[in-house]
């Protein structure tokens, strides 16, 4: 229990550095998106700004998710983190949706030029700096084996890939294409709401307790290695943020005894912790 808490407390660090790295990276491009005239950078801005407000979703639901069980939340405050990653969602969508609307206009309104290069050059830093967060926070997820913070670091890559494709298309419309700028801003803003919907989906179907059915049959297949299992008559898992909660129900001999099925029923639990990093397995025992 502790070691989860100090894990989730090491992840508020790569989650901190993100929303420092945002704010100054969306400001920088929303000003030079606007002096250079570029709506693809304006665009990216607006995506980075997004990720401003998902990260603190984040940030709030890693502190949440670290308060102990009390007695309106036995089970402790994990699914904390997962509600403020779909509340998150919710905003991204709505912005995606507004960078999608006025990137439209701007390639219809047929009076697009094309942005100082310097646009180009900003993105370009952008996308080197947001890469060397994502190298961070991918290499910190590992570390204390956060789902989380890898969700934060592959959506730090993608922030990096945008910003790629902003450059591209701001140098396009160096080459008397000046509507490639705006049509890359549409682009931009369909990456935002898919990013959301992903995230959506992701986090609804944790919160109904969904549960990747390959994990389950590779925990079935550690417990019918035990000795003393001659079965498993059911299993299910659900998850509570990062970690998985594992019921199952294991058939033994129907002549042992009380002691020796309960010492069976605890190595099967042990084994789970052990070899799966589980965080709490519930193990009924019948006769067979």
């Amino acid at each position: 229990m502790e070691t989860k808490v100090n894990d989730l407390k090491l992840g508020e660090r790569g989650v901190i550095i993100s929303i420092i790295t945002y704010i100054v990276l969306s400001a920088l491009k929303l000003f030079v998106g606007y002096i250079a005239h570029s709506e693809a950078l304006k665009a990216d801005g607006l995506n980075n700004a997004t990720d401003i407000i998902a990260s603190v979703a984040v940030l709030i639901g890693l502190k949440v998710s670290q308060k102990p069980a009390d007695k309106d939340h036995p089970y402790g405050h994990w699914k904390a983190e997962t509600v403020a990653s779909m509340v998150a969602s919710f905003i991204m969508a709505v912005v995606g949706f507004q960078v999608l609307y006025n990137a439209v206009l701007s390639v219809f309104d047929g009076q697009q030029e094309s942005p100082d290069l310097i646009s180009a050059w900003t993105g370009l830093f952008c996308a080197i700096i947001m890469f060397f967060v994502y190298r961070y926070n991918r290499n910190l997820g590992r570390k204390i084996n956060s789902q989380g913070l890898m969700a934060a670091a592959k959506d730090n890559l993608s922030d990096a890939l945008v910003s790629i494709g902003t450059v591209i298309g701001i140098i396009g419309s160096q080459f008397g294409l000046p509507w490639l700028d705006p049509i890359t801003a549409v682009l931009v803003g369909i990456i935002i709401c898919k990013t959301a919907w992903e995230i959506f989906r992701d986090t609804s179907h944790h919160l109904t307790d969904g549960y990747d059915i390959e994990k389950m049959d590779v925990y079935k297949e550690t417990v019918l290695s035990m000795p003393g299992v001659k079965g498993v008559k059911d299993i299910k898992a659900r998850a509570y943020g990062n970690n998985s909660v594992v019921d199952i129900v294991i058939l033994v001999n129907s002549n042992l005894g009380i002691r020796d099925a309960h010492d069976i029923s605890t190595a099967v639990e042990n084994e789970l912790k052990k070899v799966h990093g589980i965080y709490d397995v519930i193990v009924h025992v019948e006769p067979n």
